[in-house]
């Protein structure tokens, strides 16, 4: 990080301080804040500081609820209960080495199977 930048993080990182307090850190290392005085709409903000790069994908589902005000209280330490049929929260992985990549994709190789013969393609009269 540049000089410039550790200078930023610094002043937000007293910002913060003053204004909210720490509420909770879900598993990926994000830090999610609720704001000291209330909003016009007698609401109290409610923000997240990422672990490295900010991207919204990376809320859990469990911390999601609480930063749109639909749950009143943050999650547990180790989250809500899961059921059997629900799977690990993974972050947007699209345009990284992780993305799904089809058949035919050109990442992929570029070859997909030849059509089976249902397919008629579009002639414009």
């Amino acid at each position: 990080m540049s000089e410039g930048d550790l200078l930023m993080q610094f002043i937000s990182n007293m910002i913060i301080a003053m204004t909210a307090k720490h509420v909770g850190t879900d598993q990926y290392g994000n830090r999610y804040f609720e704001g000291r005085k209330p909003r016009r709409d007698g609401r109290l903000k409610r923000f997240v500081v990422y672990d490295g790069q900010p991207e919204a994908s990376k809320v859990p589902p469990d911390w999601h609820g609480w930063l749109h005000h639909t749950e009143e209280t943050p999650p547990p330490s180790g989250g809500f209960a899961r059921r059997g049929w629900q799977k690990d929260h993974l972050p947007n992985l699209t345009g990284t080495v992780y993305a799904h990549r089809p058949s035919g994709h050109l990442l992929a190789g570029g070859k997909r199977k030849k059509a089976t013969g249902d397919y008629e393609a579009w002639k414009p009269e």
